[in-house]
């Protein structure tokens, strides 16, 4: 099978937070008065491009990267990559999950060592608040399933039958005679801990389905209560009246041109403000991210279309395999403020001027000449505190300069008061120069950021070379 036709799936929410009709109702959950749309997605391959990013949409076919392109999460665990992220939402609008496929191309992985003996873990990351995440962790769901060889593709969606999320990924594995992906399923409620992993969904002889996403039906559209989208060779469309029961084949896409030769990483998303859908498909053939087909009815294939020249522009960076949340007001206030297309900085030695902060396996210190992604940060307001500043690496989103006992590092955020105390600080006039900068602690207002033996410290200043240690120019 070659790369191209690797189908790493991107990934809705419940969608049962999403809809009238049989959706749950949840304190916070979108109506049609919110505004807009996050999607979450990968942007391409590499180690930076197999990220977390949020874009954001005010009519859903129009989008604006978010964080200035900057990715949102960053994976420190596995194989330290991820693609086709699905967000969740709890059906109390209280919690909210990433869950991703583990896998970084290019990263000292290839595409036949993942397709054959890759991760069978997923990645996940949670928050209370669709904004301070925590640090992201594994989840073996293929590891009980006898040969497997990768966990792919992840999606979740709440079952109002079971109480819990059906969460349902594709695994590489030979099975009466044929070695190829899957969709298994298994039961969670946490996204720590799974039921033992079934066969969901297999196509016939040697043909595979790594792709497929499930959304849920307002009553009166259609005939079915679900219907999903799948990339199995067509971009297939099936209906169910249950998650877990049988599903009836409607049909594909082949009628308006698009094949899985074509596209892959099939993406709901329901405009809010009138009764239509767009699917979204990754053209991962022509290398050029999702295009959105337009329907009033997602099980009636005949109703697709392909959306007019112009209606439509996905922003600065592609966007591949990802999910879409409907947002409330509450929640897109939020997301903006937290992915504001704030600059990134550069923060220069007063006094060894060509030096620079930067992190180093997350200890801090100025060195000489480095101009990489260690050296820049984002002057975000401050976590704690009016007027302040906090210091959030670029290349580790969620990570901030923070002082503890008096020395730097650079940590996660884990949203406790006492860590936005520690990394907000106030910006004031050089201690050396007043054209220059320096940059008191929040919570130890006698202490600076300073440097000392090249190492950075939160120190009393007191000496006219004390002062200069403590004075940078914020520079781009």
């Amino acid at each position: 099978m070659s790369a191209l036709r690797v189908r790493l799936s991107a990934i809705f929410l419940a969608a049962c937070l999403l809809f009238t009709g049989h959706a749950l109702t949840a304190p916070d959950r979108a109506a049609a008065a919110d505004p807009g749309y996050l999607m979450t997605h990968f942007i391409g391959e590499g180690a930076t491009g197999q990220q977390i990013y949020f874009s954001h949409s005010s009519d859903g076919l129009n989008w604006t990267d978010l964080g200035g392109g900057g990715m949102a999460l960053r994976s420190t665990v596995g194989t330290r990559g991820v693609r086709d992220p699905a967000l969740v939402r709890s059906p109390d609008g209280s919690r909210y999950w990433i869950i991703a496929t583990d896998l970084c191309i290019g990263c000292g992985q290839t595409w036949s060592q993942a397709i054959n003996d890759g991760s069978r873990s997923l990645v996940v990351w949670e928050s209370a608040d669709l904004v301070t995440w925590s640090q992201p962790w594994l989840l073996n769901v293929a590891g009980a399933i006898p040969d497997g060889r990768n966990a792919w593709a992840p999606e979740a969606i709440w079952n109002p039958a079971t109480n819990d999320y059906v969460l349902y990924w594709a695994t590489n594995k030979p099975l009466d005679g044929a070695t190829k992906h899957r969709v298994y399923y298994a039961r969670t409620s946490d996204f720590r801990s799974i039921t033992t992993p079934q066969v969901y969904i297999e196509r016939p002889g040697t043909q595979e389905i790594i792709d497929t996403q499930i959304v849920e039906m307002p009553a009166g559209v259609g005939g079915f209560r679900y219907v999903r989208a799948s990339g199995d060779g067509q971009i297939t469309i099936e209906g169910s009246d249950s998650i877990l029961g049988t599903w009836t084949n409607l049909g594909n896409l082949s009628g308006i041109g698009l094949t899985g030769s074509q596209v892959e990483g099939p993406m709901w998303m329901k405009f809010r403000d009138r009764g239509e859908w767009t699917l979204y498909l990754d053209q991962y053939a022509s290398g050029r991210g999702y295009l959105p087909v337009l329907t009033p009815d997602p099980s009636a294939t005949g109703t697709y279309r392909l959306p007019a020249s112009g209606s439509y522009s996905m922003g600065g960076t592609k966007k591949r395999h990802g999910s879409i949340l409907n947002l409330t007001a509450a929640e897109e206030a939020r997301v903006h403020a937290r992915w504001a297309g704030t600059p990134v900085n550069r923060l220069q030695s007063y006094n060894f001027q060509d030096r620079y902060v930067r992190h180093a396996d997350f200890d801090v210190r100025i060195d000489q000449n480095i101009s990489g992604p260690d050296a820049r940060f984002r002057l975000r307001p401050g976590l704690a505190g009016s007027g302040t500043v906090s210091f959030e690496s670029v290349n580790f989103p969620g990570y901030f300069l923070r002082h503890a006992n008096h020395d730097f590092r650079l940590a996660h955020n884990d949203g406790t008061t006492r860590f936005a105390a520690d990394a907000t600080f106030r910006q004031v006039a050089g201690l050396a120069d007043s054209g220059w900068s320096s940059f008191r602690s929040y919570n130890f207002p006698d202490r600076y950021i300073r440097h000392y033996a090249y190492e950075l410290r939160l120190d009393p200043v007191t000496t006219a070379t004390a002062r200069g240690d403590a004075t940078f120019r914020v520079t781009s």
